[in-house]
């Protein structure tokens, strides 16, 4: 049934047969005249005829009216790297804006560059190889495993499946971690990874199928996709350097906990994976200094069990800041 004009009442039904209706203001029951009914048929007839009747199969409108667009917002998809041209600049300009303390940060450091020179594949290889090594272990396994395949060209899925756990254990690799090369280069050959999907997935989608292989978790998906994606808003909030960052940035009196990251640092959306950056940077610039030489006789030495007791201290405040400023260290691509 079409829809009645808003200025016109809403007729009563009538009983058949169907006869204009009576005039509310008229007293009399009687109808009116034969040549005032048929004029008042008649506009009625023109009336009836004049609305929009609904059709049962309306054809297409050959021109219809052009709507607007919607867009929406997908969450977690990768924007423009931070490698992109200008990226840097637009993430520096929104920073300074949106976080003054951090904008003292930025003022005092050069600005990152994110240039990952490794494809994926090989990139996610030597995070494995790398992982709960010092740097300088790290970079002597990684240098013996390139040896082994004959050069960077060579780390290949196929080559790396090739490679028996006895072959990667005499370069210094682990049966376990032997065990994750393994899986990942499966992945590969099977097609359930590649390098195209990796850099074209959103980051969820991303997360999720990188954490199905063995020894990568979520900490290593958020380096990789930092350093080696250059990926934009990423936000590592289980590191321990990024939350000592935060803490020392907003004099908090205790460090903030991976549940409390994201609400911290939401200003810095969409360039969390660049404060994140300068948290490291933070962290790095508050590495204890050696203490100066005393000058033997101007000052009485301290107790031999003192003294070592304070090189034990020193030893464990600077294990504890290399153990936060790694990523630094150990990922290539971070400036």
């Amino acid at each position: 049934m079409g829809e009645q004009p808003l200025s016109q009442p809403k007729p009563q039904p009538l009983s058949p047969p169907p006869s204009p209706p009576a005039s509310a203001a008229s007293p009399l029951p009687a109808p009116p005249p034969a040549s005032a009914s048929a004029a008042s048929t008649s506009r009625t007839t023109r009336a009836a005829a004049s609305r929009p009747k609904k059709e049962a199969n309306p054809s297409p409108d050959p021109n219809p009216a052009k709507k607007p667009r919607l867009t929406f917002s997908i969450p977690g998809r990768p924007g423009r790297p931070l490698s992109a041209g200008g990226e840097m600049g637009l993430a520096i300009r929104h920073l300074r804006a949106a976080d003054p303390a951090l904008a003292a940060v930025i003022d005092a450091h050069e600005p990152p560059v994110f240039q990952c020179p490794h494809r994926p594949f090989h990139s996610l290889v030597r995070s494995i190889l790398y992982q709960q090594l010092a740097f300088k272990a790290a970079a002597s396994v990684y240098s013996r495993f390139l040896s082994l395949l004959g050069g960077e060209a060579g780390v290949a899925p196929d080559a790396v499946l090739v490679l028996t756990p006895h072959q990667l254990r005499q370069i210094g690799v682990s049966p376990r971690k032997a065990s994750y090369l393994h899986d990942l280069a499966r992945k590969y050959a099977d097609g359930i990874l590649s390098d195209s999907a990796i850099v074209n997935m959103d980051d969820r989608s991303l997360a999720a199928m990188l954490t199905m292989v063995k020894g990568i978790g979520a900490w290593s998906v958020h380096m990789f996709m930092i350093f080696s994606l250059a990926r934009p808003d990423v936000l590592p909030s289980a590191d321990l350097g990024v939350r000592k960052g935060v803490q020392m940035l907003y004099a908090l009196e205790d460090v903030p906990r991976p549940s409390q990251m994201d609400k911290l640092c939401e200003r810095w959306r969409p360039y969390r994976s660049v404060g994140a950056w300068y948290m490291w940077r933070l962290i790095e610039s508050k590495v204890p200094q050696p203490a100066p030489a005393i000058p033997v006789g101007s000052l009485a030495l301290p107790s031999p069990d003192g003294q070592i007791m304070l090189q034990q201290q020193q030893q464990q405040q600077q294990q504890t800041v290399i153990q936060m400023i790694d990523p630094l260290q150990m990922l290539p691509g971070m400036g």
